[in-house]
Parts: structure tokens; sequence; C-alpha cells
């Protein structure tokens, strides 16, 4: 069965050809507006220095980003519209769904998420029905087939909490206040990353069975490709074989 690092992996191959970059850089500009509205200087705002780092990441232009955390610093009206709202829900099989969204317009992005939901076999939860599920991590994703676990001691060294084998992937887990250590520890030893980033990690998993995995799959793409998500979090495990049809698709 696989988790969070293949699923992700798949995403991200599938996102370099499929994905609106152009989408993909307005969620990216309002998490630093967001970020910047506590300050415009990354060293003393670590929400803000992550935010940068994930546009980075994404090869969004520098003036981009630079435009985004002037917004924010600057509060104008429009950056001041937007708020960050959490909805949590269910989707095929139990699995429960933490769904992090940027919005100028709540209701609006409520009733879109609640009719996604509805349509594709879920359903929304009540606040605090899921969210225990989760707790916030560090998580680097490493090619198991291109590294050992030996090549990944240093981020022990940094502070990383754990490393664990999800496949053919090592899952780097750390604290939020020890990611930026770790992830600086594993760059300057030479490592590439499959990814990086602050996630809702689940604390239990649900199975999911192969025939309902592509309405899963397909309930989680449509939520992440509305303009006012920003990320989706779920505790789902899968087959490999559910995951290869998903990469063929």
């Amino acid at each position: 069965m696989s988790g969070h690092s293949k699923w992700s992996s798949i995403k991200h191959k599938k996102g370099a050809a499929d994905a609106k970059r152009g989408a993909m850089f307005t969620k990216l500009a309002r998490a630093i507006t967001i970020a910047a509205r506590d300050g415009a200087d990354p060293e003393g705002n670590a929400s803000l220095a992550h935010a940068i780092q994930k546009a980075k990441d994404s090869s969004m232009p520098k003036d981009n980003i630079e435009r985004a955390i002037a917004k924010g610093a600057g509060l104008d009206k429009d950056a001041a519209a937007i708020e960050e709202v959490t909805y949590e829900g269910y989707g095929t099989s139990g699995v429960a769904l933490l769904i992090h969204c940027h919005t100028d317009n709540r209701n609006r992005t409520g009733s879109d998420v609640r009719s996604m939901l509805s349509k594709n076999g879920g359903s929304l939860g009540e606040p605090g029905s899921v969210a225990w599920i989760f707790e916030k991590k560090g998580m680097i994703v490493v090619d198991g087939q291109k590294y050992s676990e030996d090549d990944l001691f240093v981020a022990i060294d940094a502070g990383a909490e754990d490393i664990v084998e999800d496949g053919e992937f090592f899952e780097v887990v750390t604290e939020p206040t020890d990611y930026t250590a770790v992830r600086s520890a594993l760059e300057e030893a030479g490592v590439e990353f499959q990814s990086a980033d602050l996630i809702q990690r689940p604390k239990t998993r649900v199975e999911v069975e192969d025939s309902d995995a592509a309405k899963l799959f397909r309930l989680i793409e449509l939520l992440e490709e509305h303009d006012d998500v920003s990320d989706v979090a779920a505790n789902f495990e899968v087959s490999d074989a559910a995951l290869e049809a998903l990469a063929a698709s």
C-alpha cells in the first residue's frame, strides 16, 4: 500500500504537463500576500519565508514574489479582503479531507467546496470533525532509488524527528520549527528533493479499495484545481496498482 509520497510524485509529474501555471502562481502569490501582513522581512517572518520558498520551488518569477510581498505589507484593499479558511470533510471510503483555502468570498468558496464534495461521493463536515486526525509537520521526500538512508542521516543531525521509508521514497519528517534547518542541511549535502513542504500529516490512514480510488483521486484533483483552494490533506492509503492507474490516466 502507498501513501503521501508516491501520490505526490505522480501529481507533480502530471502537473508538469497539465497544470495551468498562471493559476498556480496566483495561489502562491495569495499565500505570500497573506503571510506578508505580519511583516515584509522573511528573516523575521517564518510564514513569509516558507511561502517565498514554495514560490521559488515552483519557479515563480522574482518580480511576482516581490509584488505579492508589497501587496500584503501595504495592506491594499484587495489584500485585506483575502482570508484563510479551512473546511473539513470526507471523501470516498470515509477518507478525511482538510481543505485549506485563501479566499475573498467565504460564502462562494464554502458553497463551491460543499458542491464538489457532494457531487463526488463526499460530504462537508463540522469544524473539528477531522482536524484532529492531522498534525502539522515538515515533510521532505527523497527518491529512495537514488539515495540510501545513510545519505539522509545529516537530516537527523539537523533536527529531523524521523526518516520513514514509503515504498520507493524516503520521507524526512520534522517539526515545523526545524523544517528550514533540516532542508538546508540536506541541500548542503547535495541531496535533491522530490518535494519539500510544511504539510498536514495524517496520524491514521484509511485503506481505500481500488474500485473507489479513482473517484477519490478525482475529487481531490477537483478541489485542488479550484482557484481558492491552497492545498488538500487526506488520510488515504491505496494500492500501487491504483496509483499506477492514476499515473497512466
